[in-house]
């Protein structure tokens, strides 16, 4: 069985790590997706356990067109009875870049007439097009003249994940927030701090990753639940086999936050997660926070300046820079930001830098090898030749 595993531009290499790890065959990575190969037990753990995926599309039918009586005839050679009833519904999502084509929404028309003349002339009756809650997502992908058709195993994003009861006005998404912490290689070894926590994402996200939680622990619906072939049984034994692996955090997770709403909103949805214990969100400023005996992970997402004055903004990023290199010496942190004016308020020279998408805002990922004093500067023993 072929998949697709879609997920925000960035964090192709992060995914394609958790499919491999999952034992998937023949991973490759796309543009904002991770394609591989496996069976239904792999697509069931993939929806319930992939924590950067956004959904996974399985497909079901592949072939080239010059016409688009070539797109109908191709729709109806699939066995559709395989994952829908004649009483099932349906909709056609399409993604068209071809010059077959003029029109984007007419490929999918074309497509939901092979599907609909299909089972009228094996069952007398046509399933019926809902786009508003279908049982069946069929996806259309047609690039010059090759067709991909694929069902849709998730329908609800993977990055609403069920536990964000609080909703702020701009939230972090979740499958950024743990592509993030994955990408900086924290395992729950070390202690964790978001000290701008705002509703809670990062900390939460850390919880799952250190007490090895599954991402779709909290949801209770996916896709693939209402295709004919679903087995109920195999991804019960799936969820068993992964809740199995839950334990507790060696890791410390503080989170912390200037704004009573913020931290109000963290520790309900921290508890909706079940990381109540682990997790206890403070009311305080980041400058007046100092770390432990040991270093440890520090993750930001500040604020953007988007309802602050440019001097204000200027002012936190300011503190920021100072408070991490004077308090913080050991530690490692990570800023997520799409204002590259404030970062040169931080004062701290990044050790590396990602391009990452939170929405439709590009941002600037960084990180920061925080060291007491200046650091010292490596000699290296090879003479020049």
């Amino acid at each position: 069985m072929k998949f697709v595993a879609k997920t925000l531009f960035g964090l192709e290499k992060v995914l394609a790590k958790e499919i491999e790890q999952s034992g998937a065959h023949s991973v490759r990575i796309v543009n904002r997706a991770v394609m591989f190969e496996g069976d239904k037990s792999l697509l069931y753990r993939g929806n319930y356990c992939f924590r950067t995926a956004l959904s996974i599309l399985m497909t079901v039918s592949e072939f080239r067109i010059k016409t688009k009586e070539d797109l109908y005839r191709g729709g109806l050679k699939i066995k559709w009875e395989n994952y829908m009833n004649a009483e099932s519904s349906f909709s056609v999502v399409p993604v068209i870049n071809s010059t077959v084509f003029s029109h984007t929404g007419y490929p999918a028309l074309i497509l939901k007439d092979a599907i609909a003349d299909y089972f009228r002339s094996k069952k007398g009756i046509r399933p019926s097009v809902d786009t508003k809650d279908p049982d069946i997502v069929v996806n259309l992908h047609i690039s010059n003249d090759a067709v991909n058709i694929s069902l849709d195993s998730t329908v609800i994003p993977l990055y609403k994940r069920g536990y964000r009861k609080e909703q702020p006005e701009a939230p972090l998404n979740e499958v950024l927030a743990a592509g993030i912490i994955m990408l900086s290689g924290w395992d729950g070894s070390v202690d964790f701090l978001d000290p701008m926590c705002g509703s809670g994402t990062f900390p939460i996200e850390a919880g799952l990753i250190a007490c090895k939680i599954p991402a779709g622990r909290f949801r209770k619906h996916f896709g693939f639940m209402r295709w004919r072939d679903y087995d109920p049984d195999l991804f019960q034994n799936i969820k068993t086999e992964a809740d199995n692996l839950i334990s507790d955090s060696s890791a410390m997770i503080y989170a912390s936050d200037i704004s009573e709403k913020a931290v109000r909103q963290a520790r309900s949805n921290i508890s909706e997660a079940g990381l109540q214990e682990l997790i206890k969100p403070e009311l305080i400023d980041f400058k007046d926070i100092s770390q432990g005996d040991h270093g440890m992970y520090i993750f930001m997402n500040p604020p953007y300046g988007l309802r602050l004055q440019p001097e204000e903004i200027d002012e936190l990023y300011s503190m920021i820079g100072s408070t991490m290199k004077h308090k913080f010496p050991g530690s490692t942190g990570w800023i997520i930001t799409p204002n590259r004016e404030a970062l040169k308020n931080i004062g701290l020279k990044p050790s590396e830098k990602f391009v990452l998408f939170n929405g439709a805002l590009e941002c600037l990922l960084l990180r920061y090898d925080l060291y007491s004093g200046s650091r010292k500067p490596v000699v290296s023993s090879q003479k020049s030749v």
